[in-house]
C-alpha cells in the first residue's frame, strides 16, 4: 500500500465525511453552552477578514480613512468579541470536564490557542501607532528584557512586532483553530456530566 492511500484510509478512519460535516447533531447541543465556540469561530473570521483589508491599505491607512476607520472598528470590535466568547467557551468547558472521554488533546488544543492569542492582540495593540501604544512598548521592552526574552521580541521593533502580529502569529492561529475543530469533529462533542448515581438516589427519595 502506497503512502497516498495508507493516508486516505487513516483519514476515513479518523475523521469520515459525515464526521467532519455532520447533518444532525445530539440533543444536548442546543444549549446555549454549546454556541460559545460557534461564536468565537465567527468573530475569529470576521478578525481575519478585518485584518486582511487593514494590512493591504498599509499600517496607518486607517487613520486618514473613513473606510479605514470603519475597518479599524470593526477589527478591534471582533477581537473584543473573540476573547469574550473565547473565554465563556474555555470557562463552561472546563466546568463541564470537556476533556473527558480521550478529548484531552482537544482541549490542550483549545488551551493553547487561547495563550497564542493573548500574545497575538498584544502586539496588534503595539502596532496601533497611538501615544498609549508606543507608552506601553517601551512599558513592555523592560518586562520582556526581564524575562530575559528580549533579545528574541524587541517591543521598539514595529517591524518585528508588525510582522509576528499580521503573518507568523495568524499563522499559527488558523492552524491551531482548525486543529481544533478537526478533533472536536473527529471526537465528537463532549456531552454533559451524568449525575452522581448516589446524588439521583438521594434526590428521587
Amino acid at each position: 500500500m502506497n503512502l497516498s492511500r495508507k493516508a486516505q484510509q487513516t483519514w476515513k478512519e479518523r475523521l469520515p465525511y459525515e464526521e467532519l460535516f455532520p447533518d444532525h447533531l445530539p440533543f444536548y447541543v442546543s444549549s446555549l453552552v454549546y454556541s460559545f465556540g460557534a461564536l468565537t469561530l465567527a468573530a475569529f473570521g470576521v478578525l481575519i477578514v478585518s485584518g486582511l483589508i487593514l494590512v493591504a491599505g498599509g499600517p496607518l491607512w486607517w487613520q486618514g480613512s473613513a473606510f479605514g476607520h470603519f475597518m479599524h472598528a470593526m477589527h478591534f470590535w471582533s477581537a473584543q468579541s473573540f476573547f469574550f466568547f473565547l473565554l465563556l467557551h474555555l470557562t463552561s468547558q472546563f466546568f463541564m470536564g470537556s476533556w473527558r472521554q480521550g478529548r484531552v488533546l482537544t482541549w490542550m488544543v483549545g488551551v493553547l490557542t487561547f495563550g497564542v492569542a493573548v500574545v497575538e492582540a498584544f502586539l496588534g495593540y503595539l502596532s496601533r501607532g497611538d501615544f498609549f501604544s508606543q507608552w506601553n512598548q517601551v512599558q513592555g521592552k523592560d518586562a520582556f528584557n526581564a524575562m530575559g526574552i528580549g533579545a528574541w521580541l524587541n517591543l521598539l521593533n514595529n517591524g518585528q512586532v508588525l510582522a509576528l502580529h499580521i503573518t507568523v502569529l495568524p499563522a499559527i492561529l488558523v492552524i491551531l483553530v482548525a486543529t481544533h475543530i478537526v478533533l472536536v469533529r473527529s471526537k465528537g462533542l463532549a456531552p454533559p456530566m451524568e449525575p452522581d448515581p448516589g446524588e439521583q438516589h438521594e434526590m428521587t427519595h
